[in-house]
Order: C-alpha cells, then structure tokens, then sequence
C-alpha cells in the first residue's frame, strides 16, 4: 500500500469513494456525497493553443492541494485573498492500465506563467515566477474554475503534456478528513517549532489532527535543509499514513461517513469527474495496477541560485533530463524505477544554464538584436561569450558541436518553439543562437 496509497489518496480523497463502493452504503448516502463534488467547466477556460494528445487512451490528471484561507481565521498565511497551491502534482495513467506515474512539481519552481484569465475581469502578462502563483492568479476571484485553468494552462506549456483532468482538494476538507479518524500518527526525529505554519511538535511519535495536522504537512523552514522537496517527501508519508488509516476503518461505517463526508466536500474536479461513479471508475483504474509499476517521483531540479546568484528561493527544473521525463509521459512510455533512479542520479550533476556557453548571432537585417538576445539569455543565467552577426535565417535557430548536445538541449527548453541541430561546421566549445524575426521567443 505504499506506492498504490500515496497515489490514491491524493487524487483528491479517491480512495474514500473506493471505500464507499466497498461498503455498499444506501442510497441516500451515496446521492448526498455525489452531490457534495463541485464540478468546474474547466474546459471553457483553456483555449485551442494546447499541446496535442500524443497518446490516446491515456490520461494525465492534475490535483492541486488548494491553500484556500476561507475559513481559517487569517491563519497559515494572514493578508493572503487569493486562493493558493500547495501542492501540485500530474498523475499519468497509461492507455493500457498497467502501470501509472505520478510527477510532483516543487511549488518554487521558476517556469513560465503564460496569460491567464485573472478572475477579476482582466488578464495577467506572461513573466517567470513560482509554478503555485498560477493558482492565485486565476483565483483572484475565488473561482476554483479559473484558478485550475491558469495551473492547466502553465503546466502544460511548461511540459507539453495534455491534461485530460483535475482534482483540486481545498485546505479546509483535508482537515476534515484527518479529523475524522481521529487524527494522524507522525513520528519526527526533531523537535518542530514554525511559526509560520502554526506548529509546534515535539520530538517522537503522536498522533495530530486540526491545525497541527494541517501545520505538519505545511511545515518547510523548521525541518530538515528547509526546502519545497522536503515537504513534498512529508506530505507524501502523511497521506499514505492517512490512506492506510482509512482502510482500517473499513468495518464501522459510521466513523468511516465522516471521513467520505469531508473529503468529497472538498473536492471541485473537472465536469467529466464530478461525481462518484466516475471518480470510483479512476480510483477502481489505479487500484488495480501492480504496486511495482506505481511510480511516483518528483521532477528533476537544481536551485536556481546557480544561475541566478541573488535567488536564493527558487528552483529549477533540469534539462536534458525533464524534457525526457515529459517526453515519456506524453508518449505514453513507462518511467518504472530505473527511470526514476536515472534521473535521481542525473540530478547529482546538473548542467546549469550558467554553465552554458553561448555565441549569440543576429540573422535578420534589423541592427541590434544579438545584443536582445544576449541579454535576455543572461536574464535567464546563461553565458554569452559573443555577439555578431550571422547568416540570414527566417525563424531562431540553435546549432551545435557533437559534444554539446546535452547543453543546446539545456538551452533548447528555455525558448519555446526553438530546436537544437547537429552540425558538424558548428564553433567548438559553444552553442550557437542565432537570432530570427522570432526574437520574442526568447523569454526572459
């Protein structure tokens, strides 16, 4: 139940409804959770400018944990009125059921926010920032509907994954959940004092609920190196602790109701999900795959501090080896474990933007845009060694020596449209940008 119930539970609370059916609770009970799942007209919201299906009968599933604040009191977070994110994370299931992989991205991953319905009548510019903000930005409103749009819309340009779903569980019906079995058993090995998540815990093995639970999955600064990854790795032991509790609680329906009770109120999903008949029918997909071809991994990262010196807060995602991790997923081809330790070894390594050294070229009659170029790619961390200007071209191009295919890969992921080419004429010891009509591409 390790792998098989982290992935469960965090589809929003899935794993209940697999209880319920178990159960075969009356019908009363059934029609009131059905009616407790909001349904959001995600679809409406996103567009025609998406990535292409490359893999039919598959499917990727965004959940999002939402920080909502209504109703905490001005706590976790007092001034905030948007609604955020703590936890996002893309569930792959494969077209033949046999397997699924679950990716979770840090919430401080540096990416590219692209423009997004606000909530508030208008819309934001595109600009770099923290994966989570996209949640806000669409959420100004407080419509879950918007806010998982502006997540789906940055997730999959950031990815190239089609998102088929999502599940947002929101701050308050977690709570519920653990409170209506009575709590969670943690044991951490430290003393855990953060002011900023409301908790203090000491060392040793206890059982929380109510705020402390709520403040222990939150927990970043006080524990361990502080960072994003760590929380992640928490939450994912507090929510396979939770999934295995609720299983035990298989024989008393009534402590069980309330526990199906909070989790389907805190659920809003996509039209095609809301309701328990097709959550069963996903959950039931999941449950039946082979806990050894349940991956779950969180996307290669660096801190962004080896680009940027200055940020000290950010992360992000390392190339070559993220796009291979998306290319997979959108194919349709297993990650399974040597995969997963492929990239935990690649990740001890990373080849950094600044490490990256690149010849910017001007191929278009308009004088000056190799130093655009120049400057937006040092925005970006990298290391430009020489401007000039280059033989015409019609759109961006990068080329490169053999030996630097892994870094025009690197370089590749951040200009959106933009592939790398082999050749043999390319200048050793550098990538070649030369720079097209298209300059605006390079986003910085």
């Amino acid at each position: 139940m390790t792998r098989r119930g982290r992935i469960v539970a965090w589809v929003g609370g899935v794993l209940g409804v697999i209880l319920l059916g178990t159960l075969g609770a009356g019908a009363w009970v059934y029609q009131h959770l059905n009616g407790n799942i909001h349904g959001a007209d995600v679809n409406s919201e996103l567009g025609t400018d998406r990535p292409v299906n490359l893999s039919p009968g598959s499917k990727n599933i965004l959940v999002v944990g939402s920080d909502s604040r209504a109703g905490t009191g001005d706590k976790y977070g007092s001034g905030l009125t948007t609604m955020q994110s703590d936890t996002l994370m893309v569930l792959h299931i494969a077209a033949n059921h046999k397997w699924a992989t679950a990716v979770s991205f840090p919430r401080d991953s540096w990416v590219r926010i692209p423009e997004c319905d606000k909530g508030d009548g208008g819309k934001s510019t595109p600009h770099h920032f923290k994966i989570n903000e996209a949640f806000s930005i669409g959420g100004l409103s407080g419509d879950v509907r918007k806010a998982a749009a502006c997540s789906i819309k940055t997730v999959e340009k950031n990815t190239g994954l089609r998102i088929d779903h999502f599940v947002s569980v929101d701050f308050q019906g977690f709570k519920g959940m653990v409170n209506a079995l009575d709590g969670i058993e943690v044991c951490p090995k430290q003393a855990i004092h953060d002011k900023k998540a409301h908790l203090d815990l000491e060392a040793g093995c206890q059982t929380i609920k109510d705020e402390k639970a709520l403040g222990y999955v939150r927990t970043r600064y006080s524990v361990g190196d502080g960072s994003d990854l760590g929380r992640i790795g928490r939450q994912q032991e507090f929510m396979k602790a939770l999934a295995a509790k609720a299983q035990s609680k298989l024989t008393s329906p009534t402590d069980l109701y309330g526990f199906l009770d909070s989790a389907t109120k805190s659920l809003t999903t996509d039209q095609d999900l809301a309701g328990i008949k097709p959550l069963y029918d996903l959950a039931a997909t999941v449950k039946d795959i082979p806990s050894d071809r349940l991956t779950f991994l969180t996307v290669p990262t660096y801190p962004r501090e080896a680009d940027v010196p200055t940020d000290k807060a950010n992360v992000i995602w390392q190339y070559p080896q993220a796009g291979e991790l998306f290319g997979d997923l959108a194919h349709d081809r297993e990650v399974g474990a040597e995969g997963k330790q492929k990239f935990a070894e690649a990740a001890k390594n990373p080849i950094t933007a600044h490490s990256v050294r690149v010849r910017v070229l001007n191929g278009t009659t308009q004088t000056g845009l190799a130093g655009v170029g120049a400057q937006k790619l040092r925005q970006l961390g990298f290391t430009v060694v020489f401007t000039d200007n280059g033989k015409p071209t019609d759109k961006t191009t990068i080329t490169y020596p053999p030996a630097l295919k892994a870094q025009a890969e690197v370089l590749a992921a951040r200009l959106p449209g933009v592939k790398a080419v082999e050749s043999a004429q390319a200048t050793p010891g550098a990538v070649t940008l030369t720079v097209g009509p298209d300059i605006s591409s390079i986003e910085s």
